[in-house]
């Protein structure tokens, strides 16, 4: 009988083999387990602070939650009904999409044109960009007092009362002035001076993504300044521009800062101040404690926001190719 003896080694090739797979699978493990620790509070916080608290307060508007969060009192759509029957509120609506078909188009053409002026600067980029920025960083509640409280206060040391004497003009108490709504030029003014700042440096990184070849091009066949805006600056910051618009009509819609400062302690026009919708439901929800009307109009205001997001999505487009 023959006996066949097996190869030194070949026995212990699986298991050599076998312990890489095991260091492999130990090291995913262990990187998988590092991955759970370290977002696990994130993601729980997240859950619990946000979604579950969305989720809750979506219950609540289908209830009668008056100085209570417990869901009970199921009431349907009277919540809803009770708030677009409310004048305040269809008045609130009202003055947030004047503000918004003014400021957005305002916002848009400034800060656009002070991207393509800065971005034509040689010396000095950085002080500029820099300086125009720099309001992006400052509270809207402090920045609402100042102009509030020292730009447009109405009393005679004010410094736009303080420049209309200049010019003959006698003492103006701003935003009380409601024939005609001089309050206007201090919301826009504001708003202008917190964001175009911001949507100026986007509108640069999109104008240096622009290839300079094309420029070249027009210059050799003498286009002038606003032809080559037209023809190749323009055209080419379409998706930048389409996501910017986005940005301001959220932005706008949800204006509650500037508006409470300045309209709530006092500056009121007639017996009413002046509201947003945000405005609004902090008072329905937070001083008349009517917790389920309040969420139904926050979500009447998402659904406005999201309505507005897809209009302007199937109007503009998002994301073509550049042509």
């Amino acid at each position: 009988m023959t006996v066949t003896t097996p190869l030194r080694g070949s026995a212990a090739r699986p298991a050599s083999a076998a312990t890489p797979r095991r260091r492999r699978l130990t090291e995913r493990r262990s990187k998988a387990l590092a991955f759970i620790v370290l977002t696990a509070p994130m993601l729980l916080g997240l859950g619990l602070f946000r979604y579950v608290a969305i989720g809750w307060s979506f219950l609540l508007s289908f209830s009668e939650a008056r100085r209570t969060i417990a869901l009970g009192n199921w009431v349907g759509l009277d919540n809803y009904q009770e708030l677009l029957a409310d004048e305040r509120f269809r008045d609130s609506l009202t003055m947030i999409v004047g503000f918004t078909a003014l400021i957005v188009p305002l916002t848009f053409v400034a800060s656009l044109a002070l991207a393509v002026l800065v971005n034509r600067v040689r010396r000095g980029r950085s002080f500029f960009r820099t300086a125009f920025l720099l309001p992006a960083a400052v509270s809207y509640v402090a920045a609402a007092m100042i102009w509030k409280m020292a730009l447009f206060s109405g009393v005679p040391s004010g410094l736009a009362n303080t420049l209309g004497a200049l010019f003959g003009a006698d003492p103006t108490p701003w935003i009380q002035t409601q024939s005609p709504p001089l309050y206007w030029i201090v919301l826009v003014t504001l708003r202008l001076w917190l964001q175009v700042g911001l949507y100026m440096i986007l509108f640069i990184a999109g104008l240096q993504s622009i290839p300079q070849h094309l420029y070249e091009a027009a210059s050799l066949d003498g286009a002038g300044a606003w032809r080559t805006f037209r023809s190749i600056t323009f055209p080419m910051l379409r998706n930048t521009s389409i996501a910017i618009l986005l940005l301001m009509f959220i932005a706008a819609l949800q204006a509650f800062d500037e508006f409470y400062a300045i309209f709530s302690t006092g500056a009121s026009l007639g017996s009413e101040p002046v509201r947003t919708p945000l405005t609004h439901l902090y008072g329905v929800a937070l001083q008349d404690q009517d917790y389920g009307v309040g969420s139904a109009g926050a979500f009447l205001l998402t659904l406005l926001i999201v309505l507005v997001t897809f209009l302007q999505g199937r109007i503009l487009g998002f994301a073509r190719d550049k042509d």
